[in-house]
């Protein structure tokens, strides 16, 4: 009858240890699941912004590159002739 007994209350301690155990594994598991979420999560918001700043700088470049190119033309097609300053003219 003793051995009963003991052997219920060994069994119920070794029920309660094993629960113990596998709620300390289940937040273990959580935590990495958690920690792998924000870095995803992370991950993603870097690439937004990564994709946005692509786009401002298209943005820039094609609005700086139509003025340069508007000064190179101007510089090209506005010809004034002038003789230069160390031009001698001999006789």
């Amino acid at each position: 009858m003793f051995s009963l007994i003991r052997k219920g209350k060994r069994l119920k301690q070794a029920k309660e240890e094993a629960m113990v155990e596998i709620d300390q594994y289940r937040m273990q598991r959580d935590k990495e699941f958690r920690l792998k979420q924000s870095k995803s999560n992370l991950s993603d918001e870097i690439e937004e912004q990564t994709l946005r700043k692509i786009q401002e700088l298209n943005g820039h470049y094609n609005k700086c590159m139509e003025c340069v190119m508007k000064q190179l033309l101007s510089m090209v097609c506005d010809m004034k002739p002038e003789i230069h300053v160390n031009y001698r003219a001999t006789k």
